[in-house]
């Protein structure tokens, strides 16, 4: 019966001692730390990204929101191999698939885990209302995405199958 409690309980969420998501630290894919501060002021779309899944694609929408809307967005792919192994390359292969394959010029981190036990704190503040101050979500697979006003507030995320140009995510560019 332990087994069974232990199985179908969830950790209860704990707050996170940052003031805001600028505080939190993740490094580039080059192992450079990125200083999330320096986007104070623009959007920020960071999307779970993968080089091996259908949704891979998304890279060239992707680079277009980043060229089209440069002034007041900041996007930012997150590589994670946690959903099929779909992202099984290190650093360098990785940023050679997306320079080679659509051209990125986004801001792309480190690996990372974005759910679980090992989940990177990035996204424990984005997927956990209490941190975000918004709402709970749980990483569903590649191309999640997660916009962040210029505020440093979550606005809402997306679910893979949303197009990084669908009118959910560029009606907060336009304002």
């Amino acid at each position: 019966m332990a087994y069974l409690s232990t199985l179908f309980s969830k950790a209860k969420p704990k707050k996170m001692d940052v003031k805001s998501i600028y505080d939190i630290s993740i490094n580039s894919l080059t192992g450079k730390p990125i200083d999330l501060s320096n986007f104070e002021g623009k959007h920020i779309l960071f999307v779970n990204v993968a080089s091996k899944c259908g949704f891979t694609p998304q890279y060239k929408s992707l680079q277009e929101l980043h060229e089209n809307y440069n002034e007041k967005l900041q996007v930012i792919g997150v590589p994670c191999n946690q959903f099929g192994n779909q992202e099984p390359g290190d650093s360098k292969d990785i940023e050679s698939f997306c320079e080679v394959n659509y051209g990125v010029t986004f801001l792309i981190t480190e690996k990372i885990d974005v759910k679980g036990k090992n989940q990177h704190p990035l996204y424990t503040w984005l997927t956990q209302e209490v941190n975000n101050g918004k709402k709970n979500s749980s990483v569903k697979w590649n191309f999640q995405k997660y916009l962040v006003d210029p505020d440093g507030k979550l606005v809402d995320y997306y679910f893979s199958s949303t197009s990084p140009s669908s009118s959910k995510i560029i009606k907060h560019l336009k304002n």
